[in-house]
């Protein structure tokens, strides 16, 4: 069983891992079957570690510069919640706006199930309106 102080490190070397695209850490942090829920992308389907890899490839073919910070991470028995931070700037097409070259930086939130000392289910959520604008794709 972990400790509060264990998951939190295991949240911080997740975001490292996502930070510095050093992606085959997540072997560690990640179960091999974990499910990934958000509204903000219902396009995006994860249901194991190698579909989330090509997710975190993908995210970063259209903001290569992108880091997330996670401000506060909080833990409950087998559940960690998170507020974050994402900042980037979009250099690739995402879904159908071209890329902006605009820098955007927007918070979000996670909820996570730890299972055996992985992460093996998430959900996280957005305001995509608030990304879309500031990366001057909605009407002034």
């Amino acid at each position: 069983m972990s400790t509060i102080a264990d998951t939190k490190d295991l949240m911080r070397r997740f975001e490292s891992a996502m930070n510095t695209r050093r992606l085959d850490l997540l072997d560690e942090i990640i179960s091999p079957d974990v499910v990934r829920r958000c509204e903000a992308t219902p396009a995006f389907e994860v249901t194991n570690l190698d579909q989330l890899k090509d997710f975190l490839r993908a995210d970063a073919s259209v903001f290569p510069d992108n880091k997330q910070t996670f401000e506060h991470i909080l833990v409950d028995g087998d559940m960690v919640a998170i507020w974050a931070t994402y900042e980037g700037t979009q250099r690739g097409w995402m879904g159908p706006f071209p890329p902006s070259d605009k820098y955007a930086k927007f918070s979000f939130s996670g909820v996570f199930r730890m299972e055996n000392g992985k992460i093996a289910e998430w959900w996280v959520t957005w305001d995509n309106m608030s990304i879309l604008g500031q990366l001057g794709h909605l009407p002034g």
